[in-house]
């Protein structure tokens, strides 16, 4: 999320002109037979334990996805809950492989020695009310009170938003998300302001979800994506391709399901994406088989996303701009060729 302070990301910049001596994530995780994985400490839909303590949700299905891509077996994946204070240093010291954590992709942190591995959700800043005031639209919000977290980059878009729409209203700041959620609720304020993502997930934790709705307008860009170290270019080309494995599998209709089947499949994309055609996983480092065990043991993207955010989940948040670029939406990956 873009919550980190501008000093947290000079801090971070920082902290990452040391990543020459992490260049070799690949082979490390190869020798160690797990991947570390930095995830949201709590977060539905996207990285938090279900009620057995195991970890559930789309970034959790995206390390799960690499950890069978890279070692075979998609158990070998370990999650380490990271908050937004100490997220990147946890990247740059090492004790975290890879970032999977709803973090958003800005070229202050692309120029903070961090690598973006393509947008796993698009994602925006968005308005949650309850449903008892009959508001359908942001700019009905006139007058109104709205909780957001002190100092994050969300109240300057707020400003924009209702300067921009000639709309009077007043912020109540706390000091984490968490606060202006329960201050939410507790009625201090008509609005709780956050990334939709994080509105979705703040709602099923209210003791009436169903009171409350979150508004169709999304006022800025968010795409979350999972981050690596600079200068780490072979783990780097690994954890990206894991992700666009997983969105070319759905767009070529391959599934859980159907996989076995599909690998006798004479289309040419199939045959390269499963390794029965071409040296493509080799030259990743990998072996042939890669994108394979990605959708035998994890899914497809399609899959991975109704599994843990879809309308049939807690959250029931749409594909909308998440859908495949062949269905309107912005989830493209590039050929496997």
């Amino acid at each position: 999320m873009r919550k980190t302070l501008l000093t947290a990301v000079a801090g971070a910049a920082l902290a990452l002109s040391g990543v020459g001596a992490h260049a070799d994530t690949l082979d490390t995780i190869k020798q160690r037979g797990q991947v570390i994985c930095g995830v949201n400490t709590g977060l539905p839909g996207f990285a938090a334990p279900n009620e057995k303590g195991e970890w559930t949700g789309l970034d959790v299905d995206y390390c799960r996805a690499i950890a069978a891509a890279v070692l075979g077996d998609a158990t070998k994946a370990k999650f380490v809950p990271v908050s937004t204070k100490d997220r990147f240093t946890a990247l740059q010291s090492g004790e975290i492989d890879v970032l999977n954590r709803n973090s958003t992709w800005t070229l202050g942190r692309d120029t903070a020695g961090m690598l973006f591995a393509g947008v796993n959700f698009y994602d925006g800043q968005g308005f949650l009310v309850k449903k008892s005031l009959g508001v359908k639209s942001a700019t009905e919000l006139s007058g109104a009170s709205i909780c957001a977290q002190q100092g994050s980059t969300g109240q300057l878009t707020i400003s924009d938003y209702m300067r921009t729409h000639n709309l009077p209203y007043n912020i109540v700041s706390f000091d984490t998300p968490e606060e202006a959620a329960r201050a939410y609720e507790g009625g201090r304020c008509d609005v709780n302001t956050d990334d939709a993502s994080g509105l979705y997930a703040v709602r099923v934790k209210m003791a009436n979800p169903d009171d409350h709705v979150v508004l169709p307008e999304i006022i800025s860009k968010e795409p979350l994506a999972a981050a690596v170290r600079q200068g780490d270019d072979k783990w780097y080309n690994v954890v990206k391709w894991v992700h666009y494995a997983m969105l070319s599998a759905e767009e070529a209709g391959v599934t859980q399901a159907n996989v076995d089947e599909m690998v006798k499949s004479d289309k040419p994309d199939i045959k390269r994406l499963l390794g029965t055609e071409g040296d493509f996983g080799k030259q990743l480092g990998l072996d042939n088989q890669w994108a394979y065990r990605i959708v035998k043991q994890v899914g497809n993207y399609g899959e991975s996303f109704d599994r843990n955010l879809g309308p049939k989940t807690v959250l029931k948040i749409d594909r909308g701009l998440n859908n495949l670029w062949t269905k309107g939406g912005l989830q493209y990956a590039p050929p496997i060729r």
